[in-house]
């Protein structure tokens, strides 16, 4: 492989503004995500730990492998989208290592609104299912719910994607052998109920967890029948005379405990179709990273410069680097695991699509993961490019990428618009998984094209009104358009949407995507079967 270079000057000015710039992204991040750790406020964590009950993020590292990573899932989803509401959409969901097993961990946390569903919390709980799927993860449900908020039903309840689908989906998944585990730390009310009865197997605390379709005054409300809780839904009832249950638990540290010992049972680990050559560091700090950066968007970064600080030992073997430059293309590892990266270099010309193209098809028919690294504020445009059929070839490329049945990371390290977005591996593609870093940023196109686009609109309106407008008017009309652009593209405002799995830093890159190629590597090779191309 070729050892790529670097031409970056640390101790330069231009560096140390880039730097700086980044530390304050990096700063931004690490509040959010603090934020989204505390859970509810500190009136409900008080009041969760006065039942002697262990905090949501507490029981997830209880239930883990001491020590080992845990890759979450959606972490800022929800952030400023409800009000009261902390980052995390009130649901903890990730992979980590349970008696040496990897698993999905799906953890209500009760201190926010009481763990109830909101439309985005079902959306995170459907995703983090879905990736479990596409691994054959088992799913560690610990339930503490008040069910579903209910004045946001539009989003909870008729469609697709909401709650309904994490019904289906794990039933899915037990037809596919995929173990579905439950703890019953807390209430599960109405269709609640169903998450824990439809797995496996049920672990339940005594005189905390409780199970029921109707709670005692929804019972009493319908039949008249005066119940408590505990003979309606309690631990001793669901284990002793319903069977819903299959273990109890004295707390939730023993509930814990008998769920990792639920796991050590599972049978084997699959084990790695892919070979693992030893992790090598870049041969540049990645941390240089901060300062490689643009802090202005209308300067573009070298993404040679950011491979060097992100690949083992800086090894890129690139594939045409004399044509279609506009995109890097090439094989390298990452802590020894080889994967295909696709980074964009400039917009997107016919060779450039080409390219893509001829790239994803070889990691097809070798079984290598694909990367795409997107920075990219689209397809070139112009009456040359158009004669050239850069339409047609943009074509071949998003189908290869949509047709490709490799695992497919994507990472937005810089713009991401438009059709370039799309063919990046775009949301819509479904790629395995997709992170952004804090400089990330998405939209249709950029806010000064927009704010361009929308202004030579409304100047063509003026016209055919014989009307004309002042340099101080047009750009009056331009800046609200540019502000909601740019409030858009914002990385945290797609992970608070859920439109990507999370907001990462540059030096959390290769340890995420190792642990994505790590699980990749135990699920069985899928044929790719390209769609039409167009010649």
């Amino acid at each position: 492989m070729g050892i790529l270079s670097s031409r970056v000057a640390t101790r330069s000015e231009s560096f140390a503004l880039n730097q700086a710039a980044y530390a304050k992204r990096i700063a931004n991040l690490h509040a959010r995500r603090a934020d989204a750790r505390a859970g509810g406020p500190e009136k409900m964590r008080a009041k969760h730990l006065a039942r002697n009950k262990v905090l949501p993020r507490h029981r997830v590292e209880l239930l883990m492998d001491p020590g080992s990573p845990f890759l979450e899932l959606g972490e800022l989803t929800g952030d400023g989208r409800y009000e009261g509401v902390s980052p995390g959409a009130g649901i903890i969901t990730g992979v980590g290592m349970v008696s040496g097993r990897p698993c999905m961990i799906i953890a209500n946390d009760a201190t926010v609104k009481g763990g109830t569903y909101f439309g985005l919390t079902c959306k995170k709980h459907v995703r983090a299912q879905a990736f479990a799927w596409q691994h054959r993860l088992p799913c560690i449900t610990l339930v503490d719910s008040g069910g579903a908020f209910l004045p946001d039903q539009a989003n909870i309840f008729p469609d697709d994607g909401q709650f309904g689908s994490i019904f289906h989906n794990q039933i899915g998944m037990s037809g596919d052998g995929i173990p579905q585990i439950a703890v019953v730390m807390g209430p599960c009310t109405a269709g609640g109920a169903y998450i824990p009865a439809l797995c496996d197997e049920v672990v339940i605390v005594r005189g905390q967890g409780f199970m029921y379709l109707g709670g005692p005054e929804l019972t009493f409300a319908a039949t008249g029948e005066t119940v408590d809780a505990e003979s309606l839904g309690g631990a001793a009832m669901h284990c002793g005379k319903s069977g819903v249950t299959d273990h109890i638990a004295e707390d939730d540290r023993h509930a814990l405990l008998i769920a990792r010992n639920i796991v050590r049972e599972l049978g084997q680990v699959p084990p790695s179709s892919r070979k693992q050559e030893p992790s090598r560091p870049p041969r540049f700090d990645p941390a240089e990273i901060h300062g490689i950066v643009s802090r202005d968007p209308k300067f573009p970064t070298d993404t040679r410069e950011i491979l060097a600080r992100l690949v083992d030992d800086s090894e890129f073997q690139e594939f045409k680097p004399l044509y279609g430059e506009t995109l890097l293309t090439g094989f390298a590892r990452i802590h020894g695991y080889e994967i295909g990266i696709l980074a964009n270099n400039g917009v997107l010309f016919p060779e450039s699509a080409m390219k893509g193209t001829h790239f994803i098809n070889l990691c097809c028919q070798r079984n290598i993961p694909l990367l795409f690294m997107s920075d990219v504020t689209g397809f070139m445009v112009g009456q040359d490019v158009e004669q050239a059929g850069i339409a047609k070839h943009g074509a071949k490329m998003i189908t290869a990428m949509s047709s490709a049945r490799v695992p497919k990371y994507t990472l937005n390290i810089g713009a991401s618009f438009g059709a370039g977005y799309l063919a990046m591996c775009g949301r819509a593609f479904k790629p395995t998984a997709m992170f952004a870093w804090p400089n990330g940023r998405s939209g249709i196109m950029g806010p000064d094209q927009a704010a361009m686009v929308m202004s030579l609109v409304r100047e063509t309106n003026l016209r055919i009104e014989k009307k004309t407008w002042t340099d101080e008017e047009r750009e009056a009309f331009k800046a609200p358009v540019r502000k909601i652009y740019e409030d858009f593209q914002d990385a945290h405002n797609f992970a608070a949407h859920g439109w990507i799995d999370g907001v990462i830093e540059p030096l959390e890159t290769r340890g995420t995507l190792a642990l994505l190629l790590e699980l990749a590597a135990r699920v069985p090779a899928q044929k790719t079967q390209f769609g039409v191309f167009r010649f």
